[in-house]
């Protein structure tokens, strides 16, 4: 059966318009009461994060019950008569008589049942834990009150352990001990409607593992959430970890930022929004931990660093925005320039905040590295492997202006147990570098890595600047980390 225009048009529907569109969409979330005693009702939800588009069957029958049904998608309600079920899942266009990919076995659907069949777990499994799997759910959600919406989480992340979620983000779980492949019940948890809600999934254990933005839920709405994806994954991909409503789509993690304190001659900083503490005692070449936040923008306060985690009654030693920060995207953010103004500008300080997202391609064979120039000081510079002891024409990184960072996907540099990095002005005729490193890419291998050019390239005698060098910072483990590398002599 294909989808109803009703069903395409929620599917497609920017999240943007947040999960009150189920309100104007009931007949899908919620079918009417009017199914004969001799019918029932099936969906199905496609939670599985590296199965394709599939066709699902009834076994014996030559025409699909749905067809093309996508990772993120929820099908309309097909009606079918009652009775007991073998439901076979095909890749999408293959034949009816061909063999399918995963089969149910006996699926009892009952007089007046309404079934959502939840796809879930991994196509190609590492083992049987993980593995493909339908999770027929009878629906029998408790009726909400007004003011109030009824959602049943069902836990499907293929890598996750078993989670808490705690509504308000707030370190207090409302639901414990959910096991991967499980759900909270038919009758649904009763949250409360028309205002966004902070979700946190935690462990066993009570540590924190993620947190999301749940757009409005409908008053008096019922619906299904599905965690879904893997925690493996990046954020930002296709199958990273994340909340699936039903007949809305995929709602993707809280934003995550890493603070670096790039600033050469800026102490140790706190950093705050509004009262919040942030970062405490941050110091030059330092990678803070990694801060989650809803998405938005925010003004940052920094302050040098005293004990405690108590806002200064002081003014702030600068205030800076950040941009907008995207749900599913982690960020590099720079604290850079200098913070005294008697250094450039008598007028003004240089000292600014600067964003760089993990836009990292996935390459198991090389390093993935991205140059950004936070030298306030510095020109505008081409970087690269040293060939005859000069930068070459045709460095690796070519005419990088300060604030500015190469292509988002990282330039691809092999695996070498030495390679000799210089830095060099780009307009300069002699390419002898100003500053030479040495690097260990094989320790790299299949990472994203940016390198961030700090500190200040010809420091002012007592002003107590610190010093030109490379910060690497290495996405591929959470939480990031940081090394600092000196120039060769």
């Amino acid at each position: 059966m294909p989808k109803s225009p009703w069903s395409h048009r929620c599917l497609t529907a920017a999240l943007a318009a947040t999960l009150s569109t189920l309100a104007g969409c009931g007949e899908d979330e919620t079918p009417p009461d009017d199914t004969p005693s001799t019918q029932a009702k099936l969906r199905v939800i496609h939670a599985s994060s590296d199965a394709p588009a599939v066709d699902i069957y009834a076994e014996g029958q030559a025409t699909p019950l749905f067809t093309n049904v996508k990772y993120g998608d929820t099908t309309a309600y097909a009606t079918v008569p009652t009775g007991t079920y073998n439901v076979q899942v095909r890749a999408a266009g293959a034949a009816a008589s061909s063999a399918p990919v995963y089969s149910t076995g006996p699926l009892v659907l009952g007089a007046g049942h309404t079934v959502s069949a939840v796809a879930a777990g991994l196509l190609v499994s590492p083992d049987a834990a993980r593995a493909f799997r339908v999770l027929p759910l009878t629906e029998g959600f408790n009726p909400p009150a007004d003011g109030k919406a009824r959602v049943r989480i069902v836990h499907a992340g293929a890598d996750a352990p078993t989670v808490s979620i705690d509504v308000g983000d707030d370190g207090s779980s409302e639901v414990t001990g959910l096991q991967r492949f499980q759900d909270t019940g038919a009758t649904g948890v009763e949250l409360a409607s028309g205002q966004s809600l902070q979700v946190g999934i935690r462990t066993a254990t009570n540590a924190k593992v993620t947190s999301f933005t749940v757009p409005a839920l409908p008053s008096r709405g019922e619906v299904f959430v599905i965690a879904t994806g893997q925690l493996s994954q990046k954020p930002s991909a296709p199958a990273g970890f994340g909340l699936l409503a039903a007949g809305v789509g995929l709602v993707r993690q809280n934003p995550v930022v890493y603070a670096l304190h790039a600033s050469p001659d800026a102490p140790s900083v706190d950093v705050f929004v509004g009262t919040t503490e942030l970062v405490d005692d941050l110091t030059f070449g330092e990678l803070s931990t990694p801060i989650q936040v809803p998405p938005g923008s925010y003004t940052l306060d920094f302050f040098a660093n005293v004990a405690g985690g108590t806002r200064p009654a002081s003014a702030p030693a600068a205030s800076r925005a950040t941009p907008a920060l995207v749900a599913g995207e982690r960020y590099l953010a720079l604290a850079g320039g200098f913070l005294s103004p008697s250094r450039d500008d008598p007028a003004d300080s240089t000292f600014e905040l600067l964003a760089f997202s993990d836009g990292f391609a996935s390459d198991a064979n090389n390093l993935r590295l991205r140059v950004v120039h936070a030298s306030p000081d510095a020109p505008m510079v081409d970087v690269g492997p040293l060939e005859g002891g000069v930068v070459p024409t045709n460095a690796a990184f070519n005419d990088v202006t300060y604030r500015r960072a190469s292509a988002a996907e990282g330039a691809a540099i092999p695996p070498l147990n030495t390679l000799v990095v210089g830095v060099s002005a780009s307009t300069a005729s002699e390419r002898s570098p100003v500053a030479r490193f040495q690097l260990d890419t094989s320790a790299f291998v299949g990472r994203g890595v940016f390198a961030v050019a700090a500190g200040a390239l010809s420091p002012t005698s007592g002003e107590n600047e610190a010093g030109f060098r490379l910060v690497l910072v290495d996405t591929s483990t959470s939480p990031w980390s940081a090394i600092n590398v000196h120039p060769l002599p």
